[in-house]
């Protein structure tokens, strides 16, 4: 029974439709996880424990508060025109169309380090569209530097993207650790999806100078300084071991009771789309490792992982790879977060699996989340389908991923 539901789900997840279901992701994830409990795969008693032992309880609140967290501290950036501003000062520097496709993926990749990178693509995908419309330049390289921009630069910290988040709640890793390992391959993958994108893109970007002009936006700048100085304070929190979880929702309380302002428009900013869907995953994943099928698909890849420890390391980096654009890279972490203890080297792994599940999604249009709500955004004007956006996404992905590993690697052999 767990493993039909588990199927059905994926079958969502995947973004197939059935002739009598017509269910999106986050429907999907929904009915699994009430045909768990109901079917008494899962008992409700086991999806709100509170317990602190992880295997005991479905809903891993820690992951669901930090993304919450994470949200309402953008809603306020966003309400205080933080990116519209940071859109129009990336015009403002950049002077001709490469220039300007380079400037969006490193501001993408910037942003997403240490703000989600869906909340990022979000706000930054209008902003772009009007800036290439009023230059008069094809959108779709612009948009790929958006969403390819933000994968690859969220691989930096916990907080980057909600895979990295679940990573940080199994692992039990520390913010700082973490980044000082990741911090390397996010750069070098930023900059070699800056160089394919250009390269790829050589005939439709003129080397022309353009002299854009947007107006700059009205900015509350009470507001923006109040944001900007919660969002050090909850980073340096992370730096320091403070729990992640209650410092994100902290800062977001903190701005919420000085801003002098009603907070409901910034509640309606949050995408409680996205916290149900991965509440609902976590049932329909807990139902799978209880009952030990979990561990059975594993057993049927351990002969790619056999061997001695770079086999291993390779072999767990190419499923992740393969497997994250099967099944979407947020529920193959959640698959995968009770394989990678196993490993030889555990840390390795956990780093193995952030870098690579991440990466992964710049890959193919449903590889990330970033990626369709990027294309999802510009569907009146762009029309993008899965194969144009694979001949860009298999060059990019793999050069990077290559690099990625391969600078991880050096860095655990080296410290």
């Amino acid at each position: 029974m767990a493993l039909a539901i588990f199927l059905l789900t994926y079958v969502f997840i995947a973004g197939a439709r059935l002739p009598f279901l017509k269910l999106d992701r986050p429907g999907g994830a929904l009915l699994g996880a009430v045909l768990m409990v109901v079917l008494g795969v899962v008992t409700p008693a086991e999806v709100f424990n509170h317990s602190e032992d992880p295997s005991r309880h479905a809903v891993d609140l820690d992951t669901i508060i930090l993304l919450l967290g994470m949200m309402l501290l953008a809603a306020y950036l966003a309400q205080a025109a933080f990116f519209r501003t940071a859109g129009a000062f990336t015009v403002r520097m950049a002077h001709t169309p490469r220039l300007l496709l380079a400037a969006v993926t490193g501001i993408s990749a910037l942003l997403s380090a240490f703000l989600v990178n869906d909340t990022v693509c979000l706000m930054l995908t209008p902003l772009v569209l009007a800036v290439v419309e009023d230059a008069r330049l094809p959108p779709v390289p612009y948009l790929l530097a958006v969403c390819m921009g933000s994968n690859s630069g969220s691989v930096a910290t916990f907080t980057g993207n909600p895979q990295n988040m679940l990573i940080q709640g199994a692992s039990k890793l520390s913010y700082a650790s973490f980044a000082a390992y990741m911090a390397l391959p996010a750069i070098l993958s930023t900059g070699i999806v800056i160089a394919m994108l250009l390269y790829l893109f050589r005939k439709e970007l003129p080397a022309k100078r353009f002299d854009p002009q947007p107006p700059p936006p009205p900015v509350d700048r009470p507001l923006l300084a109040l944001t900007l100085a919660v969002m050090v304070a909850v980073v340096v929190a992370f730096f320091l071991g403070f729990p992640m979880s209650w410092s994100a929702l902290t800062g977001a309380a903190v701005v919420m009771a000085m801003a002098r302002r009603e907070p409901r428009s910034i509640m309606e900013r949050v995408d409680f789309v996205l916290l149900l869907f991965f509440a609902s995953l976590f049932i329909v994943v807990y139902g799978v490792n209880k009952h030990g099928w979990a561990e059975e698909i594993r057993t049927i890849f351990a002969p790619l992982m056999a061997g001695p420890p770079w086999r291993e390391t390779l072999g767990f980096a190419a499923l992740t790879l393969v497997a994250s654009n099967l099944f979407s890279n947020v529920p193959f972490v959640m698959l995968a977060r009770t394989w990678v203890p196993t490993l030889q080297n555990p840390e390795l792994g956990w780093h193995v699996l952030a870098l690579c599940s991440t990466l992964a999604g710049n890959l193919t249009l449903i590889g990330s989340v970033a990626n369709l709500i990027v294309f999802e955004a510009a569907r009146d004007k762009v029309k993008m389908s899965f194969m144009d956006y694979l001949r860009i996404g298999v060059p990019v992905t793999l050069l990077s991923f290559i690099v990625g590993l391969a600078v991880l690697l050096a860095e655990h052999a080296l410290f």
